[in-house]
């Protein structure tokens, strides 16, 4: 266990990943309001344009924010954007049957301040949103308490309500911009004790596959009509904030499991069995050798 005495600001750890997008105005305007609230940070999954950090429509919404074009990254999936993320909620105007918990944008705010590592905002395409499975592998929903007879925000207006928030959260706790904040400066400090390291979302979804293989071993998940065993359990899982010794337990489960039913643990249990055998068999002969030199059964 650690205790997490030195955290960086949040606005240099915080990402905001687009997935899909498919307006070069709204990378721009996200940019634009990214760099009003403080922030830096932006990953792009697939968007419609390759090139669309050089678009002039881009570069137009941004106003004066090229420095955050200029630095954003575009990659293939969302599990690059979020591989060395330890914290990630997903946005969404759409409530999910298993998703992870909901949360408001304020507490969100609130709950990120108080980490020390890389989490990550993650918004869909303009149209869709953000497909299931991407939701699944959140740690919270993030639902934007907008008026319900009208709740149309475009993604750059999305995005700035949940900037705003985090900035605020990270200004009421004394960061600003690059800040370091350290338990000897009490005024800006705020300890959360002793914990373990969270867990990566590549850590977490590496345990998922393994246990899903364990599942399927031991004929508890079947391939072919999984149903939704899968995803209750992401959701089960995503309400903990798994810590990187608690996925190496449940690994060690599973990977029990696995040498279990592949017959690792027969073969040494018949080993054993061997040994024994013999040993029995080599009393049984002693005993016999005895008994025919026993000068009593000769009479």
């Amino acid at each position: 266990m650690i205790q997490h005495e030195n955290r960086t600001s949040l606005f240099d750890r915080l990402r905001f990943v687009l997935v899909g997008t498919s307006r070069a105005g709204n990378v721009g305007a996200a940019a634009r309001a990214m760099k009003t609230m403080g922030f830096s940070d932006l990953v792009l999954v697939s968007p419609r344009y390759p090139d669309v950090l050089q678009d002039p429509e881009a570069i137009a919404f941004a106003s004066g924010a090229q420095s955050i074009l200029d630095s954003a990254r575009i990659v293939d999936s969302i599990e690059e954007a979020l591989a060395d993320c330890h914290y990630v909620a997903a946005v969404s105007a759409r409530l999910r049957e298993f998703s992870p918990p909901l949360m408001s944008p304020r507490r969100l705010g609130a709950t990120l301040v108080q980490g020390q590592q890389q989490a990550a905002l993650l918004f869909g395409n303009e149209r869709y949103g953000l497909p299931n499975e991407a939701v699944e592998k959140c740690n919270v929903l993030i639902n934007i308490p907008a008026n319900p007879d009208y709740s149309s925000l475009n993604l750059a207006q999305a995005l700035m309500v949940l900037a705003y928030e985090c900035r605020v959260a990270a200004l009421e706790e004394g960061e600003s911009e690059g800040l370091k904040l350290t338990a000897a400066n009490p005024a800006t400090a705020s300890p959360i004790g002793f914990q373990g390291q969270s867990a990566s979302q590549a850590q977490i979804e590496g345990m998922y596959a393994h246990l899903e293989q364990a599942l399927i071993k031991i004929d508890f998940l079947d391939p072919q009509s999984p149903k939704k065993l899968m995803p209750r359990l992401k959701r089960l899982f995503s309400r903990t904030q798994l810590e990187t010794e608690e996925v190496n337990i449940l690994r060690g489960i599973a990977k029990q499991i696995l040498d279990t039913s592949s017959g690792k643990v027969d073969a040494s249990n018949a080993a054993k069995n061997r040994v024994v055998s013999s040993a029995a068999g080599s009393a049984a002969s002693s005993a016999a050798d005895i008994a025919a030199n026993n000068p009593a059964n000769k009479t």
